[in-house]
């Protein structure tokens, strides 16, 4: 038999068990959103720079293309900077994005990812 004093004691356990739940709940959903932004600030840079990579050597600026690709992956071209060979054949194309996730509970953050990709010359 349960004594006067340690009647409604189960309640407060549960309570403070599913607030801990709670709370750890809570704090493994912003990781997880967080995670998410970085890896698409990743795939945003990475196919930005691919599109800049295929334009080394047609002409014009490779550039030009990363910022529609970035764009439409959700992200905004910060930089982007082609080292080109002499001939302008080949090269390698460095590009820096942003992204702006928002965090519940943190708030709004900017998630920045940068990518590397080039073209070799023909033999």
């Amino acid at each position: 038999m349960i004594g006067r004093g340690e009647r409604g004691s189960a309640s407060i356990w549960v309570l403070a068990v599913s607030s801990l739940l709670l709370v750890v709940a809570g704090v493994v959903t912003v990781r997880g959103l967080a995670v998410l932004a970085r890896h698409r600030a990743e795939s945003a840079a990475d196919l930005a720079a691919l599109a800049a990579a295929a334009r080394i050597g047609l002409g014009g600026a490779p550039c030009a293309a990363a910022g529609p690709i970035a764009a439409a992956n959700g992200a905004g071209l910060r930089s982007c900077a082609a080292h080109l060979s002499a001939d302008g054949r080949s090269g390698e194309v460095l590009v820096r994005v942003v992204l702006r996730a928002h965090l519940p509970g943190v708030g709004g953050r900017e998630v920045v990812a940068s990518a590397r990709a080039g073209r070799g010359g023909l033999p």
